[in-house]
């Protein structure tokens, strides 16, 4: 089988939760199948390394896309029928990209990543007639919008999200009919698709984590530091951030004072840059993240906006480190308050939980050994890949 990976990002190095997604699951189709995979890259980002060869790419083909949020297209989608979201990924060296490819060679499928490359669904039909189309969600795009726009501060912003999120909505209605089938991130996700559009053929594909990876982690139970690991140039983690440091550490330090708290993540915002302080570390982008991990004694997901599932949940799980988040942060996972995880929604309750690890040693021990328990049979990214292909199997029988 011949699988063409296409999305709208590059997927090396592994610094998002996005780059893990679409690296892991094509890898893991790459057992089975010669993938190619064509990212795309904004023309203001430096050129990445390719990924190293054991992931096994039959090849890798990155192209330009147009400039993010130009004032000509925030206009277009302001007052046009594509939302900017859209518009940012278009780009007509992509499209040559994408002909040269499809017509080089007899694809069987082709996987797009979200519905910001749904405008290259014509150019995908006309090269590639017999090939089947798979949309991977990563979120509900719409979603998230919606629900940034309940909460923004700006009232400008606020109206433009949500005239965004209207826009995307109708482009997801369009991707939901035209694509052959589709795998959401989430059983929630799953439904909530279905409810909109009920003929579609639709899979959930929780995110993973290579539990392989972070197995020998060890994190030790006299560690001082609390951990946030995200993109920190990402809204809902900037939001976390500030969130976090600003409303429910002040309570937590008054409890406990020897405890730090540690912000991971590549390209912090000037927010997030001015949370620094004597026990507030950010750290920017860092080459591994499991030298924190082994220093943890809790990882906080204060998210308060957003959609989607949490990789950074199932890495501290997988790491051996107790896991503290809202409700939202943990939404789509097969977690449990109380047995695997620790739910808390506003500041008093986030401080008091993770102080209540420090009391409560047995049920920090029975959070770890549960969590581990959870993502080694339900999120290795190994059988996940297996169960991805088998959707791409199906999907070509149908064809």
């Amino acid at each position: 089988m011949k699988i063409l990976y296409f999305s709208p990002r590059e997927c090396w190095p592994l610094t998002t939760g996005a780059r893990l997604r679409d690296y892991h699951l094509a890898r893991a189709l790459g057992r089975n199948a010669a993938v190619t995979y064509l990212g795309l890259r904004a023309p203001q980002e430096p050129a990445e390394e390719l990924p190293p060869a054991e992931a096994g790419f039959a090849e890798v083909v990155i192209a330009l896309r147009r400039p993010p949020y130009r004032l000509f297209d925030l206009i277009r989608g302001a007052a046009g029928p594509h939302p900017v979201t859209v518009l940012n990924y278009w780009s007509s060296e992509a499209v040559a990209a994408l002909e040269r490819i499809l017509r080089s060679a007899r694809f069987d499928t082709v996987q797009i990543e979200g519905v910001h490359l749904i405008r290259y669904l014509p150019v995908i039909r006309s090269a590639a007639p017999g090939a089947a189309i798979i949309a991977d969600w990563h979120n509900i795009e719409s979603e998230i919008l919606s629900r940034y726009a309940d909460t923004a501060e700006n009232l400008p912003r606020r109206l433009f999200a949500r005239r965004t999120a209207g826009l995307v909505a109708r482009e997801e209605n369009t991707l939901l009919a035209a694509c052959d089938c589709h795998t959401v991130a989430s059983e929630r996700e799953r439904e909530k698709l279905l409810r909109r559009n009920p003929t579609a053929r639709i899979h959930s594909l929780p995110n993973g984590v290579d539990v392989g990876y972070y197995a020998n982690v060890a994190p030790t139970a006299e560690g001082q530091e609390i951990l946030f690991v995200g993109s920190m140039d990402y809204h809902a983690n900037v939001d976390a951030a500030v969130w976090m440091a600003k409303e429910a550490w002040p309570i937590l330090k008054q409890r406990l004072p020897e405890l730090r708290l540690t912000i991971v993540g590549r390209k912090p915002t000037p927010e997030v840059q001015a949370l620094a302080a004597e026990e507030i570390a950010v750290t920017g982008t860092v080459d591994d993240v499991r030298p924190f991990y082994r220093r943890a004694f809790a990882v906080a997901v204060p998210l308060r906006v957003g959609s989607g599932t949490r990789l950074k949940i199932l890495e501290a799980m997988a790491a051996g480190v107790p896991v503290v988040s809202t409700r939202l942060g943990a939404e789509g996972l097969d977690v449990v308050d109380g047995d695997t995880i620790l739910l808390a929604d506003n500041a008093s309750d986030m401080a008091g939980a993770i102080a209540r690890l420090q009391a409560d040693r047995p049920l920090r021990a029975r959070l770890i050994e549960n969590a581990r328990k959870l993502v080694t049979d339900s999120y290795d990214w190994s059988s996940l890949g297996q169960r991805l292909y088998e959707v791409h199997r199906s999907a070509v029988r149908s064809k």
